[in-house]
C-alpha cells in the first residue's frame, strides 16, 4: 500500500493540473539519470531529472497473482541522456527505474508508483523504447540445481575453481587482420592448441572497444594462423592493432573438464546419468 503524502492527496482529491512523471534510472556500475515528461527539468532527491529526452510511458498494467506487471518507456537518443553506443555495449542491462508521480511545482510532494528492471530494449533510428519489468519477473526465472549431465558451473567461479589466471588458460594478443565484422586474425596466440578459446571470452584493452567483452564463439588454430570468432559484434567496429586479453573456454563435457583443466574432482554435473537413448534402449 502506498503512502501518500497528505498535502499531494489533498491536490490530488481537488482535481490538481500540476501534475507530471519521473524515472530514476540506476545502472549497475552505479551512473544515476533522471528524467521527466515535464516541459523543466525536475531536481529529485538530488537527481536532475532532464526534461528534454522526450520520455514518455506507455500504460502499466497490474495482475493479481504471480503474474508479471510490466509497461515501456519511449525517448529519444541523446548524447546528455541514453546514448546508442552504452545501450549496444549493455551498459543498461537490468538496470533498476523508479517510476514517481511528482507535483511539479512542489516536487518534494511526490510518490513512488512503481520499481521495476529494464528488460527488453528496442532501437529504431533516434528513438528507443525500453521494457520495464516488474520485481515478480524474478520468481519466473529459474533458480537451484538441475541434475543434468553437463557442468552447471561457469568456468572458473567458486564452484569450478579453475584459476583462469593460470598462463595456460589465458592469453593476451592482438588483432591483426579482420575477416569479418566479429571475425578476426589474431596475433600473439600461437602457442596455444586449437580450441583452447572457444567457449572463452575476450576483452578488449585499447581501441574504440576497451573495457568490453564479449563471449568467443570459434577458436582456430591452423597453418594459416590462428582465428578468433565472436558470438556477435561490438558496439564499435574492431580494428586492426587493437589489443586484448582472452581467458580460455569449456564445453561444459566431463572429459573436457577431466583432460584438459584437470578439475574432475569439481565437476558440477552428473555424467552418469541415464539419457534419452537408455530409456528407450529396453523398449
Amino acid at each position: 500500500m502506498r503512502a501518500i503524502p497528505a498535502a499531494l492527496q489533498q491536490k490530488l482529491s481537488s482535481g490538481v493540473t500540476t501534475l507530471c512523471r519521473c524515472w530514476v534510472l540506476k545502472r549497475r556500475d552505479g551512473v544515476v539519470l533522471g528524467f521527466t515528461d515535464h516541459d523543466r527539468d525536475i531536481v529529485l532527491e538530488g537527481t536532475v531529472c532532464r526534461a528534454g529526452s522526450g520520455l514518455d510511458a506507455s500504460e502499466a498494467t497490474t495482475r493479481f497473482g504471480l503474474q508479471v506487471d510490466g509497461g515501456e518507456v519511449s525517448g529519444a537518443l541523446a548524447d546528455d541522456a541514453l546514448t546508442e553506443a552504452d545501450l549496444a555495449a549493455g551498459r543498461y542491462d537490468a538496470a533498476t527505474v523508479e517510476t514517481w508521480l511528482v507535483d511539479w511545482s512542489e516536487p518534494e510532494l511526490r510518490v513512488l508508483l512503481a520499481a521495476a528492471t529494464l528488460g527488453e530494449v528496442r532501437r529504431e533510428g533516434a528513438a528507443f523504447t525500453a521494457e520495464l519489468r516488474a520485481p515478480g519477473e524474478r520468481l519466473a526465472q529459474e533458480s537451484g540445481r538441475l541434475y543434468t549431465a553437463a557442468c552447471t558451473a561457469d568456468l572458473g567461479d567458486a564452484r569450478c575453481r579453475v584459476d583462469l589466471a593460470a598462463a595456460a588458460h589465458r592469453g593476451s594478443g592482438g588483432v591483426a587482420a579482420l575477416a569479418g565484422t566479429a571475425t578476426f586474425r589474431a596475433s600473439g596466440l600461437d602457442g596455444f592448441a586449437d580450441g583452447r578459446f572457444t567457449a572463452g571470452r575476450l576483452a578488449f584493452t585499447s581501441g574504440a572497444n576497451a573495457g568490453l567483452d564479449c563471449e568467443v564463439k570459434l577458436h582456430v588454430a591452423d597453418i594459416a594462423g590462428v582465428t578468433i570468432a565472436l558470438w556477435q559484434a561490438m558496439p564499435e567496429p574492431i580494428a586492426p592493432g587493437d589489443a586484448f586479453v582472452i581467458t580460455a573456454g569449456c564445453d561444459k563435457q566431463f572429459a573436457t573438464c577431466r583432460d584438459r583443466f584437470a578439475n574432475a574432482a569439481n565437476f558440477r554435473g552428473f555424467p552418469h546419468i541415464p539419457g534419452n537413448d537408455y530409456v528407450i534402449g529396453h523398449a
